[in-house]
């Protein structure tokens, strides 16, 4: 934190500090956009009566990369590569909306076993984003041996990307029209290795914070929200359901099969960190029990589509068929002419709600690409969930609404 009482800081954000501010009666400083607790590269203009805030003023744009314009010149294809790099806890739930968008607007199918395919990789990496946020949660409030064992569990998940797409984080491997590839033959033995030891290692992590002294004393009643205040922002994710409203895509708009499986959306009353805190706990509980009601039903199959205007031929047809070779050339060089319109679909990331408004002209490069990210909704409500607390508390605070810059800023 750059502790300074800066007469240029003040003149910037007068228009949204306090009188006393301007007056010199409260201190105005920076925490961040380096501090480590603020989980990237996010500034906080902190004004602060002694050690109590009195208003909090979010400021991003440090890690702007202009993905959306950039993926508007590129085909559908090569544009995929780069909304890995939004949320990038969440790859291969970015892969699914874009995927699920270009499908809508070519009217694509997709084979049943790919689907279901969708449903565990998108559930492994909801496990993925939800150990890293505990984990990392465990550090800012003291609790260093929860961020280790975590981190273990989440290698497992890593090895798991990495054996079907060849990478740990950066994956593209739901792709328009399916998946990349089939998963190797690994893939189910690892996967149930895993949902086996998960439920161990959920209670595990439990055992050392729910009932925590301390772990209650930073997070109960600290950064409470309303329901009304979270509709009124436009509030999804965790965050909604910690207020007490049983919101969740996966069962409000089914999309990838969703609707064929049992899970319960869990929810909270309070409001508050700890509240949050529950609330994602058992959303790893529910994801392992959709990944094992999953990896039960997987079908036979292929795992793209078979519509050859808009997929390219399989790999070990290019080296026997002429025909296949100039159009695995066609579709990667030129890309597939798409048809007029506009879609928005939507899916539940880890965070909330992640849409994406897609625009056809009728080429083979999208015309308008725009996200709509939990993150960048989610900032909004800091100067609410932290005035009248200590600063120490904003730490606390900002781990609970789970930020990825990357996800805000594009």
């Amino acid at each position: 934190m750059t502790e300074f009482r800066s007469v240029d800081l003040v003149k910037e954000f007068r228009h949204l500090v306090s009188e006393r501010a301007l007056t010199g009666e409260t201190m105005v400083l920076n925490m961040g956009p380096q501090h480590p607790s603020t989980h990237g590269v996010l500034r906080l203009i902190l004004e602060l009566d002694g050690e109590i805030v009195v208003n909090a003023i979010p400021d991003i744009g440090f890690l702007h990369t202009g993905v959306e314009k950039n993926m508007e010149a590129k085909t559908y294809q090569k544009a995929e590569v780069m909304t890995d790099r939004l949320d990038y806890l969440n790859p291969m739930g970015n892969n699914l909306v874009y995927s699920l968008a270009v499908e809508k607007l070519c009217d694509l199918d997709v084979p049943p076993r790919a689907q279901v395919l969708r449903v565990i990789l998108a559930e492994l990496t909801r496990l993925n984003s939800h150990l890293l946020w505990l984990g990392t949660t465990g550090l800012d409030v003291g609790a260093m041996s929860v961020f280790l064992y975590c981190m273990r569990e989440r290698e497992m998940l890593l090895d798991i990307f990495e054996m079907c797409s060849g990478a740990r984080m950066m994956t593209t491997y739901i792709r328009p029209g399916g998946l990349w590839r089939d998963v190797p033959v690994e893939f189910e033995d690892a996967v149930n290795r895993f949902i086996r030891l998960m439920p161990r290692q959920i209670d595990e992590y439990e055992a050392l914070l729910t009932n925590n002294p301390l772990f209650l004393e930073r997070t109960k009643g600290i950064g409470k929200i309303t329901n009304e205040q979270c509709h009124e922002y436009n509030i999804t994710g965790p965050i909604l359901r910690a207020t007490g409203e049983a919101y969740d895509l996966r069962k409000a708009q089914p999309y990838c099969g969703y609707e064929q499986f049992e899970f319960d959306i869990p929810t909270r009353n309070e409001g508050d960190v700890y509240a949050r805190y529950r609330v994602r706990i058992e959303e790893m509980r529910q994801s392992v029990r959709i990944l094992e009601q999953a990896m039960r039903n997987i079908p036979y199959g292929p795992v793209r589509s078979n519509n050859r205007k808009f997929i390219p031929p399989p790999r070990s047809e290019i080296g026997v068929s002429m025909e296949a070779l100039i159009h695995h050339f066609k579709i990667w060089t030129e890309g597939f002419p798409v048809p007029k319109g506009a879609v928005y679909v939507s899916v539940e990331s880890p965070r909330g709600e992640l849409g994406v408004y897609m625009e056809s002209d009728g080429g083979s490069k999208p015309y308008r690409v725009h996200y709509r990210t939990p993150t960048f909704a989610n900032l909004q409500i800091l100067p609410i969930l932290t005035r009248g607390h200590f600063v120490a508390d904003v730490v606390a605070i900002i781990a609970s609404i789970d930020i990825v810059l990357g996800d805000a800023d594009r």
